[in-house]
């Protein structure tokens, strides 16, 4: 087989990227585009020796980077944001062909975030400090240690900024890095290890190794040179990597599922909540953060709809490269499936279908919009990850906190109100790691993200990506002339 392939004119490598080299397997997988279906390339399918090799190589990088002076790691960091920024278009284009956004938004919004987590983590770094304290005249010390070789494991919703959004801090905290992209979508994970290369970054500290979950998964979670595992993806997933990293109590962070909440109130715009609302069909419905239950007063229940109606029978879907696009295709037709049963049992069960609620030629979905849903329904309460979202009604303040906090995920929420003692009331009490007012996805890498319950464990951004990717230290140190009572 060959050892790269060309997707919209960019040329992309299919092999591993282990100890600064490219490695191919014997065995190869399939990377269609959700697009039109067509096979984009054939991967090399990693096995436990690759993931072996990996391992090895990002152990025996790992004294030197992280030895490196911190301002040198963050030199590097920027080089690689220069890169990306150079080869934007090409990036935007691959991962548009790989998992089927859209191009315009790769091109303004998520490529420009690619370059940015780097240059954020970077500066990060260098500022990175705690204030010594003393305690009975000693002094405390607070530092960051690197933990090792980091295992990062990546969805296919954002493949390449959810991929450097871990890749950035666990390289600037001093940390080598194993990334293993989504089967899915891996085309733009080996750009960027050419991306790596090209500024600098040594050898060994950055590995890719491509594959299947299911062949390769236990390998890298469970190896005992692994000092941090940091997954984003689904709770069965999460519960299945857990278990292998506790024999080595190897620390993780998980970014899990989402049943998010919108809570429209009486007295809020109804025409921003509308937006709001439309809003939550980005990226095909697939963004683990979609506020994809809408909450709404029963008195303004009926308005809300007419004008959801409304504006989201505007949205125009077909090929996510044209420009005029606004909803692209669903990633696979597995997943295709997945959300066409979804609705199907709810339709079964006695849900209405305002809008949509079928399947349209190739991997594209309508955007739905389901009434009539039960509260302990399945469509409430489990994850769909596709444009499909369920009304409900609520009488007061109470039954909305009540209905928003009712799944076992809580992983963000979004309150459209007009009164700020509301929204400071209702925010206090939603089970959820983050939480929009009169806004949505308006995202700082310096604030903390994370989900509770079964959404996640742990928070990253800021300083919080460095207390997860390293050792944090405290040093107490006696008072001076401590050396003459020796």
């Amino acid at each position: 087989m060959p050892d790269n392939t060309t997707v919209g004119g960019v040329s992309v490598d299919t092999r591993h990227w282990i100890g600064g080299e490219r490695v191919a397997s014997v065995e190869t997988f399939a990377d269609s585009s959700p697009i039109d279906g067509s096979v984009l390339g054939e991967i090399s399918r990693g096995t436990p020796k690759e993931v072996a090799a990996a391992v090895a190589a990002a152990k025996a990088a790992f004294p030197a980077w992280a030895g490196t002076a911190r301002a040198e790691r963050a030199r590097v960091l920027h080089a690689i944001a220069d890169g990306v920024e150079k080869r934007l278009e090409e990036l935007a284009t691959v991962e548009t062909h790989d998992n089927g956004a859209l191009l315009r938004s790769h091109r303004r919004g998520v490529m420009p975030r690619v370059a940015h987590n780097f240059r954020f983590f970077a500066d990060w770094l260098v500022k990175l400090d705690h204030e010594d304290f003393e305690t009975r005249g000693h002094t405390n010390h607070v530092s960051w240690d690197p933990a090792g070789p980091s295992v990062l494991i990546t969805p296919w919703n954002a493949p390449l900024m959810l991929a450097t959004w871990k890749v950035a801090p666990a390289l600037a905290a001093g940390n080598t890095v194993i990334l293993k992209p989504a089967e899915w979508s891996p085309l733009t994970a080996s750009l960027l290890a050419d991306i790596a290369a090209e500024a600098g970054l040594p050898a060994g500290v950055l590995n890719v190794v491509q594959g299947y979950g299911a062949e390769i998964g236990d390998a890298l979670t469970s190896h005992p040179d692994v000092r941090r595992i940091s997954f984003t993806g689904s709770v069965p997933t999460a519960q299945r990597i857990a278990a292998s990293a506790a024999a080595n109590l190897t620390p993780l962070s998980l970014e899990l599922g989402g049943k998010s909440p919108l809570l429209v109130f009486a007295d809020a715009d109804l025409d921003l909540a509308v937006d709001l609302a439309v809003e939550q069909y980005d990226n095909a419905g697939q963004v683990c953060l979609a506020a994809t239950r809408i909450l709404v007063e029963e008195a303004v229940a009926h308005e809300f709809t007419r004008r959801f109606v409304e504006k989201a029978s505007r949205l125009q879907q077909g090929d996510p490269r044209d420009e005029a696009t606004d909803i692209g295709p669903n990633i696979h037709p597995r997943q295709l499936e997945k959300i066409d049963g979804f609705v199907r049992r709810a339709v079964e069960a006695g849900a209405r279908a305002v809008i949509g609620g079928h399947r349209k030629e190739g991997q594209y979905y309508a955007p739905t919009l389901l009434t009539d849903v039960a509260e302990d329904s399945e469509i409430v309460q489990e994850e769909v990850f596709g444009p499909v979202l369920t009304l409900q009604t609520f009488a007061d303040e109470g039954e909305a906190i009540r209905l928003a906090n009712d799944t076992r995920f809580g992983l963000a929420a979004t309150v459209a109100t007009g009164d700020p003692e509301r929204a400071e009331r209702v925010t206090a009490q939603l089970v959820a790691g983050t939480v929009w007012v009169n806004c949505f996805f308006v995202r700082d890498l310096q604030a903390p993200f994370g989900g509770s319950r079964h959404s996640g464990v742990g928070r990253e951004g800021g300083t919080w990506s460095f207390d997860f990717y390293c050792d944090v230290k405290n040093t107490v140190t006696a008072p001076k002339g401590w050396a003459d009572h020796g």
